[in-house]
């Protein structure tokens, strides 16, 4: 599972349990608090923003030269590009630096925020852990803009695969098309495929020409069984797979050159990774 529907909205997976962390800091931190009279609600919301607003900072300064020439980029946070190591130091730097000046609260703030880790890690790695169950390509019935059927694994082949699951109707597809029609001048060595969620061919290849969009492996996928079948109910999704059909990342939302970047990284990694076993 990538992404939960809530409402008319979608949330990733890591964005999701990342709230649950925070309400479950909130709740203990609460009837804690409530006992020895120290609210720490306040405190606890300070926190979480240095954790954001580090891991924003992490994360931009990793991957700044993907940012040249798109200097509004580095706040634009619509591309979910948050380095959670630096955000995880930053948060238990700051929690300690708070915990030492302010010793009325240091019970309370530590039982809120150790819940709240300890909810983030052992839910992620449950999350982790299900998701291995079902890493490869699936087999879904997609077809060319021709309306001939496409094996995806025959596409694949045996080099890395990022699938991008879009609609010409989504204006955070459109807004990253450009940075994916980029890419694959720029990956020659990965194969970038485009399955289009729900649409007829004919749409896909007006919004197409519309756009002057020169993509390779344009795919029709009319039932949405990409999206069921990896658990994505938001667009637009990009999927990262590695040359052996495994999928090791997947990022939720538009895409930037950095948080294209990152997804890349994660499959050399796991390539490296294999070739030292």
């Amino acid at each position: 599972m990538l992404s939960v529907g809530v409402g008319p909205l979608s949330l990733s997976i890591g964005h999701l349990l990342l709230i649950l962390a925070f309400v479950v800091a909130l709740c203990v931190g609460a009837v804690t608090g409530r006992k020895e009279k120290t609210p720490v609600a306040g405190t606890l919301a300070d926190i979480f923003l240095v954790a954001m607003v580090s891991a924003r900072i992490g994360f931009v300064v990793r991957y700044f030269g993907e940012y040249q020439g798109d200097w509004l980029g580095m706040i634009d946070i619509r591309d979910g590009g948050f380095d959670m190591v630096t955000g995880l130091v930053a948060a238990l730097a700051f929690t300690g630096y708070l915990m030492w000046k302010r010793t009325a609260m240091r019970r309370t703030l530590g039982f809120a925020v150790a819940a709240g880790l300890i909810t983030w890690g052992s839910t992620s790695g449950i999350i982790a852990l299900i998701n291995q169950q079902n890493q490869g390509l699936p087999e879904v019935a997609v077809t060319d803009l021709n309306q001939q059927p496409v094996d995806l694994t025959a596409l694949a082949g045996d080099r890395p695969t990022v699938v991008n699951l879009w609609a010409t109707w989504c204006p955070p597809c459109i807004r990253e098309m450009p940075v994916l029609e980029e890419a694959q001048q720029r990956y020659p060595g990965i194969n970038f495929v485009f399955a289009n969620q729900g649409e007829h061919p004919e749409t896909i290849e007006r919004f197409l020409r519309e756009q002057d969009l020169q993509l390779e492996n344009v795919l029709s996928d009319r039932k949405g069984g990409f999206g069921r079948a990896t658990g994505s109910q938001g667009l637009p999704t990009t999927l990262f797979y590695n040359a052996q059909g495994q999928l090791v990342d997947s990022h939720m939302g538009e895409l930037s050159r950095a948080s294209l970047a990152r997804g890349l990284e994660h499959i050399e990694r796991k390539k490296i990774r294999r070739a030292r076993r």
